[in-house]
């Protein structure tokens, strides 16, 4: 059979399998990932490998191919003018991605498989107008001109992906129905909060994908799989006679030791195959970080008779029935990982009184190589002017990379300040949130500064969770798209009126806080009382508790907070034992905060570490010691 004729035979299989609704294609997964782990450093033209290394690209074909793929894509993913321009190869368009079809046709030949061609067509790169200087009918010209030189080397379909702008994937699905007539599959990518990066909801994107007479809409990259099932659910949906596709990441990044790494191994990418395949999806692979073996655990599960899945998603109403929590759908790494049952440690740090961030940054990377989990951020502590603490936790998640905590105080801010914060922070990156009073201006550097408020703690946590997270401000207008925060309050486990802290305790319950942050605590077994407490009047108190534990450098240091500081209380053996220690007390203030997290552990799901003097050695020494 010649070519135009093979690739018929595959188109039909293709389209045979989109008219049936039989068992779903097996797509492959990562090129990028794989050849990375091959030695090819990312700023090295991927696309340019066809036909500098063309065995190299061919190696991962093959085992995509063994590892049972049905569709195989080409290394083509970044060969337009635009991104072949930053390597000074914008004139080779045509070349590469020829050089790339036909080196996937030698080893699909070379299989004896019968495996689908897919040319692969990813973003420009740039940014359209009116966000960017590149015109729409400039991108259909560049997409026009990469996916001709595909169909003209007969691939059988063509799979545009990993696009974020939703007017650059009309575009190209434009481009790709006046140059070919191959089956299109056109995928978009999300966020963590399921828009696109323009604020384009799956139920838009899925709307205008199936208007622009794509024959597949697709998820593609964005979070792992339990993201992009949630959003397969919502497109369905609205589109209901739509075929659809969905290639997840293995996956959130995370980087260690200066790699890149993927969570989601093979076994949890089988289990969503079956998911993904009641849920409808006709096309099913990987992107991002996933491997052959990923795609091996696919095939296995694809290649079994279909069984009922039984899996958890809270944000969307699921034809899947659902049985246990799915992690992957909370905010935040902090909120997963209480989730999951981890015994978390997160670590007070104050910005700076002036410009310099070199030893808060410094710090912060101190305690994210010891094992920290978040690292919170105070705002104006004990009243005093201070760094905004926006600006740090943006740049501790941007430099160090480790989540951070915001804490956002109600006292002074009115009503428009604070909602307007919280839409900085989300826009920031910032998830986790710890509402708090906030100090008295009073007891600061100004004390005649305003100190009025609109909301207390209680109303603030109210309005994330019944306004923001669903989308609408305090006056119930729209603010667009909902945001996504993991919201916490201040617990004393210690307080003067114990009546008293227990109703704001349920008043926070009730505005629905995620989990609660104590001052520092000395006494463990005398702490949980006020826990006991609580339930005995409002029943079990199923809200996280972190732990806070203030490392004592000295006696002096003992005694000043026991006397001064409301809500501490330091037994007489703590202070006997520091100054038994002499000069190695800030050492036996380590072994006791060690010994308050071990305590702590059976009825708390972490630690909220603040250290004395900045000194964050002294923390590090900790979290290793417990980790």
């Amino acid at each position: 059979m010649n070519d135009a004729g093979n690739s018929e035979a595959k188109t039909s299989i293709f389209n045979q399998s989109l008219e049936d609704n039989g068992s779903p294609l097996l797509a492959d997964g990562a090129m990028g990932t794989m050849l990375h782990t091959r030695g090819v450093g990312f700023d090295q033209c991927f696309d340019e490998l066809n036909i500098t290394n063309p065995s190299l690209v061919a190696d991962v074909h093959r085992a995509y191919i063994e590892a049972g793929a049905d569709v195989i894509m080409t290394n083509t993913f970044g060969a337009n003018r635009y991104r072949l321009a930053e390597h000074g190869l914008e004139d080779r368009v045509k070349e590469i991605n020829q050089a790339g079809v036909e080196l996937l046709k030698e080893v699909v030949c070379a299989s004896s498989r019968d495996v689908v061609i897919a040319g692969d067509v990813g973003p420009l790169g740039v940014r359209l107008a009116p966000f960017g200087r590149v015109h729409p009918d400039q991108a259909r010209q560049a997409f026009s001109e990469q996916i001709e030189a595909l169909c003209a080397s007969r691939v059988d379909l063509i799979i545009i992906e990993t696009i974020s702008d939703l007017v650059e994937l009309v575009e190209a699905i434009k481009a790709s129905r006046e140059n070919c007539e191959f089956p299109i599959v056109a995928s978009m990518t999300f966020t963590r909060d399921d828009r696109t990066l323009f604020g384009d909801t799956p139920e838009k994107v899925a709307n205008t994908i199936h208007g622009a007479g794509a024959d597949v809409i697709g998820i593609n990259c964005s979070g792992g799989p339990a993201q992009i099932l949630r959003i397969l659910q919502k497109m369905r949906q609205v589109v209901p006679e739509a075929r659809f596709s969905v290639m997840p990441n293995a996956g959130w990044p995370e980087q260690s030791g200066g790699r890149i790494m993927y969570p989601a191994g093979p076994d949890y990418f089988g289990t969503y195959a079956a998911a993904f395949r009641q849920a409808g999806a006709c096309l099913i692979g990987g992107c991002c970080g996933t491997t052959p073996d990923h795609i091996a655990a696919m095939r296995v599960v694809l290649d079994s008779p279909p069984i009922e899945v039984q899996l958890h998603d809270e944000r969307v109403a699921s034809p899947i029935k659902t049985t246990a929590e799915d992690i992957d759908t909370l905010p935040s790494q902090l909120a997963q990982k209480i989730s999951q049952g981890n015994f978390v440690i997160t670590v007070e740090m104050n910005p700076p009184r002036g410009l310099s961030t070199h030893k808060l940054l410094a710090g912060a990377s101190l305690l994210a190589e010891a094992g920290a989990d978040s690292i919170n951020v105070a705002d104006s502590p004990m009243a005093r002017m201070r760094m905004s603490p926006w600006a740090v936790c943006n740049l501790i998640q941007e430099k160090i990379d480790i989540e951070t905590t915001l804490h956002f105080p109600t006292r002074g801010r009115n009503l428009l300040r604070v909602q307007g914060d919280l839409l900085a922070a989300h826009a920031l990156g910032v998830r986790n949130i710890f509402v708090v009073m906030g100090d008295p201006t009073s007891i600061g550097d100004y004390p005649d500064a305003m100190d009025n408020y609109d909301l207390v703690p209680s109303g603030l946590i109210k309005l994330i969770k019944g306004g923001f997270n669903i989308g609408r401000d305090h006056a119930g207008a729209e603010i667009g798209q909902p945001t996504s925060f993991y919201v916490g309050g201040a617990l004393n486990l210690h307080p003067q009126d114990t009546d008293r802290e227990i109703k704001v305790l349920h008043r926070k319950v009730q505005a629905g806080v995620d989990f609660l942050l104590t001052q520092p605590v000395y006494q463990p077994q005398i702490a949980s009382n006020l826990i006991a407490a609580y339930e005995a009047k409002y029943g079990p108190l199923e809200v996280p508790i972190i732990v806070g534990v203030l490392p004592l450098y000295g006696s002096r240091h003992a005694a000043f907070l026991h006397n001064e500081v409301p809500g501490i209380s330091i037994p007489n053996d703590i202070h006997k034992r520091l100054e038994d220690a002499g000069k190695s007390a800030p050492q036996e203030g380590v072994q006791m905060a060690i010994e308050l997290i071990e305590e702590s552990h059976p009825w708390g799901s972490g630690v909220y570490i603040m250290p004395a003097f900045k000194r964050y050695d002294l923390v590090a020494d900790i979290i290793e010691a417990f980790k």
